[in-house]
């Protein structure tokens, strides 16, 4: 199975960007599957109901989020009833929508994506993002209900995402970090066949602080005086993200390497998709 996992969309320019290429990487690399992290897609904070129906009708089999995925009240709407989109797990009881699911592929596969927040830095009230791992392999494991098992874990630490994909080697297609915005050079397959990437980076426009208008963030460490709110840039975006090939055999990882295409990073693709 081949597999496309884009990062945060950050933004006008990030949506329309994956918005008009999915459909030909779909088509050109004969994906399988796509999940795109959307949770900065409406001006770099949450997401709304129609952003989510677009990017689904791009191409997009799943929407993930993270902690912004309240930042607009429309998603508290929608979450409920849109079964291809996924907040965060290990959100407490009762949090509207949910944080996992099974869907079929295009080659007629089972794949459960997971979708996990990090304590660390971040939301260290949350439940156990191990144990809502735990629980979420448990209830679909790889190899018995699930072809594939895919997790996003949104988090600041490295050193989180990096001890969670361990915790779960084996068990999992692919834990691939989210949160960040900036693409990470360490892609791998860990030893029990588990691919992992610590940030998929984003989708948006990089002559940016992380997807904002530079001046603002920039005026902020400056001064320490905000003068405005922050505003995504509206730039060229470039698409990041992660591909992946699975084993129809075993749901395990066999190759992966990173995405990138667009006016300001190194475009790649991975070469066992040529």
């Amino acid at each position: 199975m081949r597999l496309l996992f884009l990062g945060d969309m950050v933004g006008k320019a990030g949506r329309t960007a994956v918005w008009e290429q999915l459909p030909g990487l779909i088509s050109d690399y004969r994906l399988d599957f796509v999940i795109v992290n959307g949770e900065n897609a409406a001006g770099g904070f949450g997401i709304t109901e129609q952003i989510f129906h677009a990017t689904i009708e791009a191409g997009a089999d799943v929407v993930t989020t993270g902690n912004h995925v309240w930042d607009q009240r429309d998603a508290l709407n929608f979450a409920p009833r849109e079964d291809r989109f996924l907040r965060p797990a290990n959100f407490p009881k009762g949090t509207p929508g949910k944080g996992a699911g099974l869907y079929i592929a295009r080659n007629g596969a089972r794949v459960m994506v997971a979708n996990i927040m990090g304590r660390v830095f971040m939301h260290p009230e949350l439940d156990d993002p191990f144990q809502a791992g735990e629980q979420e392999l448990a209830a679909c494991p790889l190899g018995e209900q699930a072809d594939a098992v895919v997790i996003d874990f949104h988090a600041e630490a490295t050193s989180e995402k990096m001890c969670f994909a361990h915790f779960v080697d084996g068990r999992a297609s692919l834990v691939v970090g989210t949160h960040t915005h900036q693409p990470t050079a360490d892609h791998q397959i860990l030893n029990g066949g588990t691919a992992y990437i610590s940030d998929a980076g984003m989708c948006g426009d990089y002559d940016s602080s992380l997807g904002m208008d530079k001046e603002e963030p920039l005026n902020r460490f400056l001064s320490k005086v905000p003068k405005g709110r922050f505003e995504a840039a509206n730039g060229p975006a470039t698409l990041c993200g992660v591909g992946v090939d699975i084993s129809d055999r075993t749901g395990l990882a066999e190759r992966v390497a990173p995405f990138r295409r667009g006016p300001r990073l190194e475009e790649t693709v991975p070469s066992f998709w040529a």
